[in-house]
């Protein structure tokens, strides 16, 4: 079992949906970063549940941080975070017999460890671990911040509504998503998206869609050419998000619809700066950052536990069966989803960052 991510700065994931709490260990991280609790906060919120369209659950999410941090910095030992679970309702889930969600964890997990794992709300797979991953992208996001490297997500689609693409200015948009609880650039769109959640839960249904993520400030250089590729190492954290299912960078598949001389990004001097005047590749060529925005979109599944009858197998008895799930869930939980791709996005650029120029890059001035 690996849960843990990251070559120099490494994050480790641990804790249960219903456990006592859920955490996560950063490793790597460099001496005197300036650990801003209230901005770790604010991340926090992005995640959190909202009102009618996600689940009943509310969790305060307060991050204690236990190690690591000395006068309000990091001292370049591990840092620890927990955060503690205190809306755990285990009587949805005590049921004699094991009968998985469909196209949930429940049944794949159950094979691998040999019916061990808890399976409360999930457990280890549960969505309720992405909290602490905030926590710890929140503080590469503060680091990439100081050196003019932003992030930004919004919902370019939800099931069949579709939000407009980034603009040319794409720190404004970007701005403006990180002051967003509902991520979504045209107010018009973002009013028929919530309206089309409340009605997939009063349907007892739920709903998925499509993330886009801006990554602006990055410099030219920054990538592999081979297996550590920007593209690869930011799908790897992607699909690590409970719920993902699908990845593509620029105009991504569209490319296939293309000739070459229709989806290349010409080159350009503005400012003597080297640009591009088209950013189809989404920065990214050979692996490698070109210094234009990194921009990519993730395909987010609809919420697998919804309360409908579905057909399911009794694998205490051996025998199929009709299950209908009580309990608390998310209509659609593309706009808690957002945050932590952000989050994620931060982490791999942080210690992408940190193999090309060591810790020295984020640290500041010694003391």
């Amino acid at each position: 079992m690996n849960n843990t991510f990251g070559r120099i700065l490494t994050v480790t994931l641990f804790g249960e949906s219903h456990g006592t709490l859920t955490g996560a260990v950063i490793d790597g991280m460099p001496a005197g970063i300036r650990i801003d609790r209230e901005r770790i906060a604010e991340e926090m919120d992005r995640r959190r549940a909202q009102g009618m369209i996600s689940t009943p659950r509310r969790e305060a999410d307060v991050c204690e941080i236990v190690s690591g941090v000395y006068n309000g910095y990091s001292q370049g030992t591990p840092l620890t975070i927990l955060i503690r679970n205190t809306n755990a309702v285990h009587a949805e889930y005590d049921r004699e017999h094991v009968i998985p969600r469909p196209s949930h964890g429940d049944y794949s997990s159950y094979v691998k460890y040999s019916g061990y794992s808890d399976r409360r709300g999930g457990g280890h797979l549960s969505g309720r671990l992405t909290a602490p991953l905030c926590a710890a992208g929140a503080i590469c996001r503060m680091m990439l911040e100081e050196k003019g490297i932003f992030i930004g997500t919004h919902i370019r689609q939800l099931y069949d509504l579709v939000d407009r693409e980034f603009a040319d200015d794409v720190k404004s948009d970007i701005d403006t998503l990180n002051a967003m609880k509902f991520a979504v650039l045209d107010p018009e769109v973002s009013s028929e998206m919530l309206d089309r959640i409340t009605q997939a839960k009063a349907e007892n249904d739920s709903l998925g869609g499509i993330l886009e993520t801006c990554i602006y400030g990055l410099e030219a250089g920054l990538g592999e050419p081979w297996f550590d590729s920007m593209e690869s190492l930011l799908a790897h954290a992607a699909f690590s998000i409970p719920g993902i299912k699908g990845i593509e960078f620029g105009n991504g598949f569209g490319l296939a619809g293309m000739k070459g001389s229709e989806a290349n990004d010409s080159f350009a001097l503005r400012n003597g700066k080297v640009i591009t005047l088209t950013n189809r590749s989404g920065g990214i060529n050979g692996g490698i950052t070109n210094g234009m925005p990194v921009v990519f979109r993730t395909a987010v599944r609809p919420t697998p536990t919804i309360a409908q009858p579905q057909k399911s197998v009794d694998l205490t008895a051996m025998k199929e069966c009709t299950l209908t799930v009580s309990g608390r869930h998310d209509p659609a939980f593309i706009h808690r989803a957002r945050a932590v791709q952000d989050c994620m996005s931060a982490f791999v650029i942080a210690d992408l960052l940190l193999q090309r120029y060591g810790t020295e890059y984020f640290q500041g001035e010694r003391r």
